[in-house]
């Protein structure tokens, strides 16, 4: 792809990491790239994870996976320990495999330390483009002929292009041979990467703009298909099958991200009424939600929950739908059950949080308020958590503390405004020399770096 097209698409990376949306699949719109937050999608990736990591020498703590809402097939490494995973990449894997193989690979380049290398290859493609736009003004002088002057631009392009793509085929090939090893070490049959290699090989044979994302930046080569199909052959792990339990959870997101993402009538041909199975009975309910058939979709609910009493993410989906048609005490009932069953998501006490505030009575907006702290505490990148905690303060008269959580909310969407005005405030009702005063303190120094 174009240098600078592929220059931008770092950038957008690199700027829109620590900027989360809301809870649940919902997304947050304030960036380039759409992110969206969902417990059991993050639980699933985190577990598909963990092997891999090990390998590596590293835990599910040290690197972030985060979810772009986008139908097209990508994945990629930006800003360090960052790996980003399209939905759409996640839709059409065809098993738990293919997805750990993608997450291998990308842990690859973390491993490599290609991102480096990466910013230094398009440095050096810049400074190759920049001498032929100078060449080619001057030969457009000489010439007195602009069309001169174009042939040699253009064809600066192409070399500085040529520059990124050798880096970046390397690199392909070095995250590859990390991929099938730490695949190896952890058991796990490399068949997977190289089944979602064949999927997207047919793209290559599509014009540029009818490509998916992946294909540009991961150019699938034969001599990549080729090494991925010795490896298999070689590897003892080859026809070894992960447990049962990772093609339940493959199949719960893909439905999941079908329900929320797809229109309805694409859910219900994809998943049809005699199909019985618990990823269609999942995603069915989530689609008769979203065209506000609250009865037939608390109908499937109910029966998921009736046979896995103790699955947090059916309790989870109940209060959303619950919440969502206007009947907020009955969500709380089955929110708390969520949180009861997995006290640790962050996201699940936010959404209870949410509920509660919205009963109204203070007895309530106490409660709500000792969920949000929980949450924040556990995951301080939530934007909306930050935001209910604020109205939660000022709900019950704390200005000073309302005030510098939305400041973090701001600081969290890039409301440059809204920071510096809640910080004001918050300077004003806070007593100097406490925790939450240092934080806002903390909060200044950071508006500053940033503007510098």
């Amino acid at each position: 792809m174009p240098i600078r097209g592929f220059i931008a698409r770092v950038l957008i990376a690199s700027v829109i990491v620590g900027s989360m949306p809301s809870p649940g699949l919902a997304s947050h719109g304030g960036t380039r790239l759409r992110l969206i937050r969902d417990a059991e999608i993050e639980r699933t990736i985190r577990e598909f994870a963990k092997p891999v990591f090990a390998t590596a020498g590293m835990s599910v703590d040290q690197v972030k996976v985060y979810l772009i809402r986008d139908n097209r097939l990508n994945a990629f490494v930006a800003g360090g320990r960052n790996i980003f995973l399209n939905t759409g990449l996640l839709v059409r894997a065809k098993s738990a495999e293919q997805v750990i193989g993608v997450i291998a690979h990308e842990t690859g380049h973390i491993v490599g330390g290609h991102l480096i290398r990466m910013r230094n290859a398009i440095r050096e493609a810049q400074i190759k483009q920049i001498i032929a736009f100078l060449l080619g003004a001057a030969a457009a002088v000489a010439a007195r002929d602009a069309r001169a002057g174009a042939a040699t631009i253009g064809l600066g392009a192409k070399v500085a292009e040529g520059t990124f793509l050798k880096y970046s085929r390397s690199n392909e090939r070095a995250a590859d041979q990390f991929a099938v090893t730490a695949l190896n070490r952890a058991g796990i049959s490399s068949r997977g990467m190289l089944e979602f290699m064949k999927i997207i090989q047919n793209q290559e044979l599509l014009i540029t703009a009818n490509q998916d994302p992946y294909i540009r930046t991961h150019p699938i080569t034969s001599a990549r298909i080729d090494f991925l199909r010795e490896q298999v052959a070689r590897s003892p792990f080859s026809n070894s099958r992960l447990p049962a339990r990772y093609t339940e959870m493959h199949e719960r997101m893909r439905a999941k991200l079908i329900g929320f993402l797809s229109p309805p009538s694409t859910v219900f041909g994809t998943y049809q009424p005699d199909d019985d199975s618990l990823p269609s009975r999942y995603a069915r309910a989530i689609a008769h939600h979203r065209q506000a058939e609250t009865a037939e979709a608390l109908k499937l609910i109910d029966g998921l929950i009736k046979e896995r009493p103790r699955d947090p993410y059916f309790h989870e989906l109940k209060g959303q739908i619950l919440f969502e048609s206007g009947r907020a005490v009955e969500a709380v009932v089955s929110l708390r059950a969520s949180v009861k069953l997995a006290p640790g998501e962050a996201l699940l006490r936010m959404a209870l949080g949410q509920a509660l505030l919205a009963l109204g009575p203070e007895r309530t907006t106490r409660a709500a308020l000792a969920h949000l702290r929980v949450a924040v505490r556990s995951d301080n990148s939530l934007p909306l958590a930050w935001r209910l905690l604020g109205i939660a303060h000022g709900k019950l008269g704390q200005i000073g503390l309302a005030s510098l959580a939305l400041a973090e909310y701001g600081l969290l969407i890039g409301d440059k405004k809204q920071v510096y005005g809640n910080i004001g405030r918050a300077e004003r009702y806070l007593k100097k020399g406490t925790p939450s005063w240092f934080r806002i303190q903390d909060l200044k120094r950071e508006m500053e770096r940033r503007e510098k």
